[in-house]
């Protein structure tokens, strides 16, 4: 594959809680950009305990940490023969892993991680980064190169709403291109007494896209190790994933418009 001719786009998933499914919708972003032939590398940046690996059950020799060696002790090295490749039916993409000890995590510095990502952009048509949620050094670094960050949330608990604000509001602060950030809500039916016309008041925009909530689904996804959006089984999720990718590859897509209300939970943030 030639150096120059891929310019890949890198898509990060990024939130400020954590257990909002960042993993889970990665995958299967990543799952149906491949499905569609694209090149995809996925690569898992929750450098302490991401998941990737044993949400696909996925056997993997090499690391990240494997990766940032090779670029501090032999740069021109090709990266891609030491990926781990998931595979299912005529469905293939290569994956990073997070680091197989606790401990490496802290070894790994921000600035070779990043040059690892622009290594590997220029081998695939699409990065799909998944992080941890926090506005680390890293993952600061991650956003500032990404093509499109998708900042999920879900409406559970106000702590949750509040550090979705919070986390909105600084994103907005970093004067990226308006249309970088894709604010994107998942498990929106989950049974709460909150509003979901409130959030986006609260937010001060409308989600870019609203995933619905299946746990049964995505509980025999992780058991199998089958994204959704290859399983045989179809469900809500899986089409609502295959349109957000649609919506991510420009096939066009629906926008939402909120109704006015008033209630507790608008009036707690005002």
């Amino acid at each position: 594959m030639n150096d120059e001719q891929i310019n890949g786009a890198i898509i990060t998933f990024f939130s400020t809680s954590s257990a909002v499914g960042k993993t889970l919708i990665s995958i299967n972003m990543a799952s149906e950009l491949a499905r569609q032939g694209y090149s995809v590398c996925l690569a898992d940046f929750d450098l302490q305990f991401g998941d990737v690996k044993n949400y696909l059950h996925l056997q993997a020799e090499h690391s990240i940490t494997t990766l940032c060696d090779i670029i501090k002790t032999n740069g021109q090295h090709p990266l891609t023969p030491l990926l781990a490749t998931y595979s299912y039916g005529h469905v293939s993409f290569q994956v990073v892993p997070a680091p197989a000890k606790l401990e490496e995590a802290y070894n790994l510095e921000p600035e070779t991680i990043i040059e690892v990502v622009r290594r590997l952009r220029r081998q695939y048509d699409y990065i799909i980064v998944d992080t941890t949620s926090m506005f680390s050094v890293l993952n600061l670094a991650l956003l500032d190169i990404s093509t499109i960050v998708t900042f999920l949330g879900i409406v559970d608990f106000i702590p949750t709403i509040k550090n979705m604000k919070i986390g909105n509001d600084t994103l907005r602060t970093l004067n990226y291109d308006a249309n970088k950030i894709r604010l994107v809500l998942n498990r929106s039916d989950a049974k709460t007494r909150i509003n979901l016309q409130d959030v986006v008041r609260i937010l001060g925009e409308n989600f870019y896209h609203i995933l619905p909530n299946d746990f049964e689904s995505a509980r025999q996804s992780i058991a199998t190790g089958v994204p959704l959006v290859l399983s045989d089984h179809d469900s809500a999720l899986a089409r609502e994933l295959r349109n957000l990718v649609g919506r991510y590859t420009n096939k066009g897509y629906m926008e939402d418009t909120p109704t006015k209300s008033s209630s507790w939970l608008t009036k707690i943030f005002n």
